[in-house]
């Protein structure tokens, strides 16, 4: 008996990046592509939101068409429309959905509304079929947490930021660095040409936490910065990046390591911008390559936000019954434990 094969079409336009993409079964994908707004917000130092919303505006249907081209493919070969409702940007948020809606609609296909983070988690199935329980560090701009996945379309979060996320404490001290925007890749290379010279603090809080805190980390470099500047001293930024990627990523992997252990996964995955870092790629991979459990990265393109991990996402939401309403809006607090893949809405 020949299995019919899944085709659906992923939206995402929760931040500054417009993206379409078309997956195969939620594991291949057909097309992806991606129109970032990087050089329009660069000038800024960071997102501006209604720049982000005019910009999806002006790009969606170009990149909708660029994916059903790239696939050789149309709408009528769709099985489901799969859109980020949230967290986000509101604005951002309420392009893809309004697309999102119109699309399933006018062409009678299924509307699935998938949360960002479970995007970001998804993306690694992309490369490799998940195996239960497992463990997601998600580090991004935005998040730093350990979710933990006893099944499909389950979230538990065990761990989570109680100030900056790992991305945010990135981006605020490369602006101090008066390094261009987004900061993240910037000190990760800085970081790799220097060296470790300076002992910032480490944030391990409660004994039996799986939470994180950046922000503390995040002053102390700020007023080391400072405090060298009035007193005519010189610190090499390179230095500087490297002593505050060491704490971030000896704090991440550390717990990540611990809760791996305790929990008993089979897998770690990690997901989200901040996945991108060589220095937090080598280091986890270093921890984790005489372990028994096993390590899970994304390729750099799956990283930062794209359709596919949406479209990914969205197979197993279709798949679990998941069908969202013609009401379907924007969510940008949505919260991914309330969030469920498992939960059957009404048409």
């Amino acid at each position: 008996m020949n299995i019919k094969d899944q085709y659906i079409l992923g939206i995402e336009t929760s931040c500054d990046e417009t993206a379409v993409a078309i997956v195969k079964n939620g594991t291949e994908i057909i097309s992806n592509v991606v129109a970032s707004q990087i050089e329009s917000h660069k000038r800024f130092g960071g997102v501006v939101p209604e720049i982000a919303s005019r910009h999806h505006v002006e790009q969606m249907t170009i990149v909708l068409e660029e994916a059903f081209t790239k696939a050789k493919m149309t709408i009528d070969d769709i099985d489901a429309v799969a859109v980020t409702e949230g967290p986000g940007l509101v604005g951002a948020l309420l392009i893809g959905v309004n697309t999102a809606k119109a699309l399933a609609f006018a062409n009678s296909k299924p509307l699935i509304g998938v949360h960002h983070i479970a995007g970001h988690i998804y993306a690694n199935q992309l490369e490799k079929e998940f195996s239960f329980p497992l463990l997601a560090l998600v580090v991004s701009g935005g998040h730093t947490e350990l979710i933990l996945m006893k099944d499909h379309g389950s979230f538990e979060i065990i761990g989570e930021t109680r100030d900056d996320a790992a991305g945010e404490a990135y981006d605020k001290v490369a602006r101090t660095l008066q390094l261009p925007y987004p900061g993240g890749p910037f000190i990760d290379k800085l970081a790799q040409e220097g060296k470790e010279t300076i002992d910032f603090p480490r944030a391990w809080l409660e004994q039996d936490s799986y939470d994180f805190s950046f922000s503390g980390l995040k002053s102390a470099v700020i007023n080391k910065l400072h405090n060298a500047e009035q007193r005519n001293e010189v610190l090499e930024k390179e230095d500087i990046a490297a002593s505050f990627q060491a704490s971030v990523i000896d704090v991440l992997v550390t717990k990540t390591l611990k809760a791996a252990i305790a929990y008993d996964v089979k897998q770690v995955i990690v997901a989200g911008g901040v996945a991108a870092n060589k220095g937090l790629r080598k280091e986890l991979e270093a921890k984790f390559v005489a372990s028994p459990i096993e390590l899970l990265i994304p390729p750099l393109y799956l990283c930062t936000d794209n359709a596919a991990m949406i479209a990914a996402a969205g197979t197993v939401a279709y798949n679990q019954g998941h069908r969202a309403a013609w009401d379907l809006n924007a969510n940008p607090s949505l919260s991914l434990e309330k969030y469920s893949l498992r939960t059957k809405y009404e048409n």
